[in-house]
């Protein structure tokens, strides 16, 4: 036990610990399965009374909220490769995404609460099918017949039990935020539902048919989710039609900011300020900015150079890969493979201030172009 208070001291002494600036999102840094949940939860700084509560009384779930924490991070950066912000995390630093996040009410952290809360429900339900935790199982409702499109079947094998882990993300997840209910936490509470009901959103009806020679006279079913690419992948069109809105007059919920944009669902995202341009580097606020960015000079989207540079400019530098070609399976068993080199231009965005020595400099060493 010494040995596990002495581990946990190392972790916390080496990150930097800004009570209020930490969030169960920093429970995705901790390695859980050496430290164990419960000492952890107890002396991460930001959870609130709920959240350690949970933490103590389901220590084996607090290992899924880490990975679906991971999940959603992993996603985020997946969907935002090609922008100017691409999800940024923060190594050794307990905000996690960076400050940006929690004071900025953007589109961008709008996001990053809706495939947070997706993730843990995706990696909680995960292991309860699997049989890991012991607070559940297989969905207990999916019992008896059931009927498609092509009939009528019988409720079989292990339908994902998505409503335990939506509740249970629901109880961990939004419990800060229900403590403060302001303008800020309404946001957050709302993007996290609808992170939560994109997971159910991609549930699949999965049959195993039964019968001599193959007929289908009787089917077994299950629910099952899907890949949560689907989810990313959805929220990321949630994102792109996201809607401003603002706290009404009661203090009490959100309306539309502009009146002439539809009200939101609750599938839908909401934010409540304009995006920070991202283009420069600001470390405390949890922004890498742009420089240094490989961009495509040909491209009119968001991995564009004009965008992605922010208009500064870049570098365009050809470059020589070697990779394999030219591969050939052999009886029994290798498969041999060439070297082929060829040369591709590769194109990087200009900092926000070049001094013109540097630049000349610069190009003399690296026979770069500049544009």
């Amino acid at each position: 036990m010494a040995i596990y208070y002495l581990l946990l001291v190392i972790i916390l002494f080496g990150l930097y610990i800004t009570p209020s600036y930490t969030t169960w999102w920093f429970i995705s840094q901790l390695p859980l399965h050496a430290v164990g949940a419960g000492i952890l939860c107890d002396n991460i700084p930001g959870l609130v009374g709920r959240q350690r509560r949970l933490c103590r009384l389901h220590p084996d779930v607090m290992v899924n909220i880490g990975q679906g924490a991971r999940l959603g991070v992993l996603e985020c950066q997946e969907q935002f490769q090609n922008h100017r912000w691409n999800c940024t995390t923060l190594d050794r630093d307990s905000s996690v995404f960076g400050k940006i996040m929690l004071k900025v009410g953007s589109r961008e952290a709008s996001f990053v609460y809706a495939i947070s809360s997706a993730g843990v429900v995706h990696a909680v339900t995960r292991s309860c099918s699997r049989g890991d935790l012991m607070q559940c199982g297989c969905d207990p409702s999916k019992s008896g017949r059931g009927r498609d499109k092509r009939g009528w079947f019988e409720w079989g094998g292990c339908s994902d039990n998505v409503r335990w882990g939506s509740q249970f993300s629901r109880m961990f997840i939004d419990a800060k935020e229900k403590r403060i209910r302001d303008s800020r936490a309404l946001m957050n509470l709302h993007n996290n539902r609808a992170g939560r009901r994109a997971v159910k959103k991609f549930m699949k009806l999965t049959c195993k048919c039964h019968g001599v020679s193959g007929a289908c006279t009787i089917r077994t079913c299950w629910l099952a989710m899907q890949s949560f690419r689907h989810v990313g992948k959805y929220l990321r069109l949630k994102y792109n039609g996201a809607t401003q809105v603002m706290i009404d007059q009661d203090g009490s919920g959100l309306i539309v900011a502009n009146r002439n944009h539809k009200r939101p669902t609750r599938r839908d995202l909401v934010y409540l300020e304009d995006s920070p341009d991202y283009c420069e580097t600001d470390i405390g606020m949890g922004s890498l900015g742009t420089e240094g960015r490989a961009c495509n000079k040909s491209s009119l989207g968001t991995d564009g150079c004009d965008i992605m540079c922010c208009g500064r400019g870049y570098y365009s530098q050809s470059v020589t890969i070697t990779e394999k070609c030219e591969c050939k399976f052999h009886w029994c068993c290798t498969v041999k493979c060439k070297e082929c080199s060829k040369r591709m231009e590769i194109q990087t965005c200009k900092g926000p201030e070049l001094n013109k020595n540097t630049k000349q400099s610069s190009r003399v060493r690296t026979k770069m172009r500049y544009y």
